[in-house]
């Protein structure tokens, strides 16, 4: 059974939660124009549980969340919620790149 859509929502539900919480407890703007990536990982996520070959929003949105995360992370050394969510962006560009390699040896 393909679980790309589980996790896609799942993780979707992490980002979304962690820039709702970085926003409540610092008041921060930047957590606010996260909103474009919780939009665009929630569209990705849908998308993929309707076609399981349609990850190219997924990827971009996950993809470029894990860079962008993983900067953050390097400058600040704060797990939360840097490290956090630019480790479940790279384990979320991995499934989609695993189950598009799947997808292409069948």
């Amino acid at each position: 059974e393909d679980t790309g859509p589980l996790f896609g929502f799942g993780y979707t539900a992490l980002v979304a939660s962690g820039g709702i919480t970085g926003y409540a407890k610092a008041g921060s703007v930047p957590h606010l124009t996260g909103l474009l990536f919780r939009g665009l990982a929630g569209l990705g996520a849908y998308r993929l549980s309707q076609d399981p070959g349609n990850v190219w929003v997924f990827l971009a949105t996950s993809g470029t969340l894990a860079c962008i995360m993983g900067m953050r992370f390097y400058h600040s050394g704060k797990f939360m919620p840097a490290s956090l969510t630019a480790g479940a962006s790279l384990l979320m560009v991995i499934e989609l790149g695993i189950s598009m390699l799947n997808r292409f040896h069948q």
